[in-house]
């Protein structure tokens, strides 16, 4: 049986994969408060809980998405899979606040490694008038992990504790590893037709000026409101990232084998895909993470009901993600893309509408047409993405594609909570997220395919 349906086997382990890293995403959302309350930590320590797990992903999956091209796409999956499941377990056990956020940073370098292999994996294995349908299926598993997380987060946290959200995963990620070796082939291994990455060859000071500089930028951002916007350590911090960032473009545009093939940043599709996909993360962290807080200490909700929210919010997904996983394959990317970003930038303008009065009902209205909304981003984005570039340059193209994004991400949410904690309004923060998401449309307009 695995042997016919091999490659659908396939699919339903790979969802699984993206099902975990967009759960360990949100679940930890609607716990920070009795985290920060067990632990003792502050609010910018609670949103390092979440930023430390977004920026390690992000400054380990170029050079992971890179290596993932050069050596066995099912042993290098399940090294990443051990290591997930190794920081799991110390984030159950954590005892204090930078014990939980160094295993948070260790399960982001693990995700980084088996999330962009994962997509690879599935791009060789189906054909590419069927990968919308496959990425449909991968999205729709994926938005009931999103979906179930708030809750189950909640859930666990009022009922036994925090902790149980952490030991979850362990038992998943054993299964899904389980059931790759079963149904795997050789034809899903990456081709070798470029240079092999050998020791010699290795670009080793690309890596360390990327992450340098992302940390650089996030923490002088994320701790702009306690040190002070114009302090010397905050001015200094931001600029000494931007001049690394210069840095880095100009030793991978030179060496012979780079970490990041810039040159697929040429491609348009490509190029405007990251951006979109930047903006999407951005917008989609923040909310997860400023809608649960804007309901336990501004509505007055409890864990378990703020988690309800936005795992409502996510629901209508579940149907979405296949219908439009189709209909991109048929419209094709750029329409189903324009048509959905609309509406999805606009629900969150409703939302912060919709907070000035403060009512739990009154919000879950523009939440649901936000969830609705959510894969026809997602979709048709990561389909022209992976058919505008070579079959060989797969992993490395997703490892470019999730660097940025996830940087999206992590500034955006540092960002965000720079900007809650000057202005103490949710109805602004939810207004700048969602005229964001807007400023996607005419990046598609340039960049996406017309067909």
């Amino acid at each position: 049986m695995f042997a016919e349906h091999r490659k659908w086997w396939l699919l339903a382990a790979m969802s699984g994969v993206l099902g975990l890293i967009v759960l360990d995403e949100t679940v930890v959302t609607v716990s920070l408060p009795s985290i920060a309350d067990e632990l003792g930590l502050s609010v910018s320590a609670t949103h390092w809980v979440v930023n430390a797990y977004l920026l390690s992903f992000t400054c380990a999956v170029a050079l992971a998405g890179r290596l993932g091209d050069h050596f066995s796409r099912r042993s290098y999956f399940t090294v990443g899979a051990a290591l997930f499941s190794l920081a799991s377990l110390l984030a159950a056990v954590a005892v204090d606040g930078t014990m939980l956020i160094a295993a948070r940073a260790l399960q982001g370098i693990a995700a980084a490694i088996i999330f962009p292999t994962s997509i690879a994996i599935l791009t060789t294995a189906f054909k590419p008038e069927e990968r919308g349908v496959a990425f449909g299926y991968q999205t729709t598993v994926g938005a009931i992990f999103m979906a179930s997380g708030p809750l189950i987060g909640g859930f666990l946290t009022e009922v036994v504790s925090w902790r149980m959200i952490f030991w979850i995963g362990i038992p998943f990620v054993f299964a899904i590893g389980v059931l790759l070796w079963l149904v795997w082939s050789a034809d899903y291994e990456a081709k070798k037709t470029g240079p092999t990455l050998t020791a010699a060859g290795v670009d080793r000071s690309g890596p360390v000026f990327l992450i340098l500089a992302l940390l650089a930028l996030v923490i002088s951002v994320m701790q702009g409101p306690d040190w002070g916007w114009f302090s010397p350590l905050t001015i200094s911090l931001f600029l000494f990232g931007c001049a690394l960032v210069t840095v880095f473009r100009y030793w991978e545009g030179t060496h012979p084998a780079p970490i990041l093939d810039l040159d697929l940043l040429k491609i348009p599709e490509f190029r405007g895909g990251v951006i979109i996909f930047a903006i999407f993360q951005f917008e989609k962290i923040a909310l997860f993470v400023f809608v649960a807080q804007f309901l336990q200490s501004t509505v007055g909700t409890s864990p378990i009901l703020s988690g309800a929210a936005v795992s409502l919010a996510i629901l209508p997904t579940l149907g979405t993600s296949i219908v439009i996983g189709k209909l991109t394959d048929k419209l094709g990317s750029r329409r189903v893309f324009l048509m959905g970003a609309v509406v999805h930038g606009m629900a969150i303008l409703l939302l912060a509408l919709a907070s000035i009065r403060e009512n739990y009902l009154l919000t879950l209205i523009p939440l649901l047409l936000w969830g609705a909304s959510m894969p026809s981003i997602a979709i048709p984005v990561r389909r022209v993405q992976m058919n505008s570039v070579p079959q060989e340059k797969h992993g490395q193209a997703s490892g470019i594609n999730l660097t940025l994004q996830m940087l999206g991400g992590s500034m955006g949410l540092a960002a965000m909570s720079a900007l809650h904690a000057e202005t103490q309004s949710y109805a602004v923060l939810f207004a700048v997220i969602g005229v964001t998401m807007l400023l996607a449309v005419p990046v598609a307009l340039r960049t996406i395919e017309r067909s």
